[in-house]
């Protein structure tokens, strides 16, 4: 079974007011104060009204879960004695009149130099899922294989409707800020982890990325692990539909992993027509009809069931298919996140927004 590990990023906000609030160093600190959470697994991010907690490695969803659980428990705990709270939305509801501080980080204040307006106006907040690979020519091969599911994850992960105290109109306007970065979106089809390699190095010679941490791409390789990490994903309202998420991309993951042993041919799959599904994902989310990995318009209801089979094998294997198609079902009858923050702005405002993305 492959092992995996989830990674998520909270806003941190005033109560009162659901405005950020730059209290990160506060926050962890206080988090250092709990006895269950080790230092490494909470991160400071790009602006410090942000946070960033990722799991150890885990061999099944059970384990993923009950770490999730323990950081979303011990951060938002440590948030409230510093005087803030912590919410798990795509974007922030609403920002004030005055930039949020940089962290501290030269790589951080050298990107703010650079790109000042998007990096004061990056507030946006994901879950990435990293999946083992066996070696990384075969993690391109996966790569190959996942991209063309990926506008379907971003339709069913859109948490992030509201913009400057308004609704936007796309489920998910996170990967629309994220879309300003010079390399964003779907990866490309990569012929074999030599091209791989010689293009990410182009683009560091061309000057269009500073380091590779700025390949924005919604799946690529680790740098740091002997993993595929998603990021295609906002941050979920709960847990449980994080851990439903992970279970759906080891899925893909093992499923390519198969498919490519098997010598079964990719999904061809046009860039242009790849974009254009991401952004008809973001913009409508489940609300209507998703453009398929074949290219093909049809009801939001029956790709998520395709995505399913797809990947039913893999989670029959890993004995995620009870927990996985349970969540996926309560999904398409609830609603996404962003359904959910609309719901609850139009029932009292910003200030029902505020305890809904709130609550741990």
């Amino acid at each position: 079974m492959l092992t995996l590990g989830i990674e998520e990023e909270y806003l941190l906000l005033d109560p009162a007011t659901a405005l950020p609030v730059p209290l990160a160093d506060e926050v962890r600190a206080a988090v250092d104060l709990e006895p269950v959470v080790n230092e490494r697994e909470i991160q400071a991010e790009l602006l410090q009204a942000q946070v960033e907690v990722a799991t150890p490695v885990c061999s099944d969803l059970a384990e993923a879960s009950r770490h999730l659980l323990r950081l979303r428990h011990a951060v938002s705990s440590a948030a409230k004695r510093s005087g803030c709270r912590i919410a798990a939305c795509g974007t922030a509801p609403c920002s004030g009149p005055e930039p949020i501080p940089v962290t501290g980080h030269p790589r951080y204040l050298a990107m703010r130099t650079r790109a000042a307006q998007l990096v004061d106006e990056q507030f946006v907040h994901g879950m990435h899922v990293h999946v083992a690979i066996p070696d990384r020519e075969m993690g391109v091969a996966v790569l190959n294989r996942v991209r063309p599911w990926l506008p379907v994850l971003v339709a069913m992960a859109g948490n992030s409707p509201l913009w400057n105290g308004h609704d936007t109109g796309f489920s998910s306007w996170r990967t629309v800020v994220y879309s300003r970065w010079p390399v964003s979106g779907p990866p490309p089809y990569f012929d074999g982890l030599a091209d791989y390699e010689e293009r990410i190095q182009a683009l560091l010679t061309a000057g269009a990325i500073e380091d590779r941490g700025q390949l924005y791409w919604q799946a690529r390789l680790s740098d740091r692990y002997p993993t595929i990490e998603v990021r295609c994903l906002d941050v979920q309202l709960r847990a449980d539909d994080a851990i439903m998420f992970a279970g759906i991309v080891r899925g893909l993951v093992a499923t390519a992993l198969r498919d490519e042993k098997a010598g079964r041919p990719p999904t061809p799959c046009l860039p242009e027509l790849l974009a254009a599904a991401n952004w008809h994902a973001a913009r409508h989310g489940l609300d209507g009809v998703l453009v398929d990995p074949g290219g093909r318009r049809r009801g939001a209801d029956e790709v998520v069931r395709s995505l399913l089979a797809h990947v039913g094998q893999a989670l029959e294997e890993s004995g995620d298919t009870r927990q996985v198609s349970s969540l996926v079902s309560r999904l398409l009858r609830r609603g996404t996140g962003a359904e959910r923050q609309r719901r609850a702005l139009a029932t009292d405002g910003l200030k029902a927004v505020t305890e809904l993305i709130s609550e741990p």
